[in-house]
């Protein structure tokens, strides 16, 4: 099934499964594909899947669409283009292979903040019970423990390759899955968060169990298994 990953900075910050004939992408949150960022307007572009052919359309967006750095008005993907949206880059792959290797997962990126059916979704997702097992090589569990606010005591399996948490247009962090490890950087938000009291800047940083982070005001606890 085609799908389209979303970054910024080289970061993987979201993925979309194309599963709809139309899909659009904009800053308003009706869109399949949420970016709030005001470089992106609110109905940015759109993908139309045809005969098993993938078009990506720009909707008369302020500052353009770009594919593979040429601006196009409508343009048919192929597996591997890169779409550009203000600072955020797509990349559109084909129909892809089932991914076998931890190696394999972080080159391609797994899903971050969008439910499996394309819709917006909050970025932080539901808590499962229990971590996955995990298979020889890869990172062992974590999770993110909420310590204040509405959510406090809610704990969050890092499950995904990305996890992205805070909120669109206030701020917004990423923590990313290594082999052995996990990272944290700052995405976009006026104010940055803070690791241990020392501020998260766009640099990805390591993270250790037990480590607090403090993002809009809400106190964060990672731990690792």
């Amino acid at each position: 099934m085609p799908k389209m990953i979303v970054s910024i900075d080289g970061v993987v910050i979201k993925e979309v499964q194309l599963m709809k004939d139309r899909t659009t992408l904009g800053r308003r949150p009706y869109n399949d594909i949420v970016i709030d960022n005001l470089a992106v307007s609110g109905e940015h572009a759109a993908v139309q899947m045809t005969g098993g052919e993938v078009y990506l359309e720009d909707l008369n967006s302020t500052n353009g669409t770009y594919v593979n750095g040429k601006a196009v008005k409508r343009q048919l993907l192929q597996d591997g283009d890169a779409v550009e949206v203000g600072k955020y880059k797509i990349k559109f792959v084909s129909d892809a292979p089932a991914e076998n290797s931890a190696a394999t997962r972080m080159a391609s990126a797994g899903p971050a903040g969008l439910a499996p059916s394309g819709a917006p979704a909050p970025l932080t997702p539901p808590a499962p019970t229990s971590f996955p097992a995990q298979s020889s090589g890869e990172s062992p569990g974590a999770a993110i423990k909420v310590l204040s606010g509405p959510a406090a005591g809610r704990e969050v399996p890092l499950t995904k390759v990305v996890t992205t948490i805070g909120k669109p247009g206030v701020a917004v962090a990423a923590i990313t899955r290594r082999q052995r490890s996990f990272v944290v950087h700052h995405v976009e938000g006026a104010g940055n968060p803070t690791l241990n009291g020392a501020s998260i800047g766009a640099e990805p940083i390591a993270l250790s169990n037990g480590d607090l982070i403090e993002l809009a005001g809400t106190q964060m606890q990672f731990i690792q298994a």
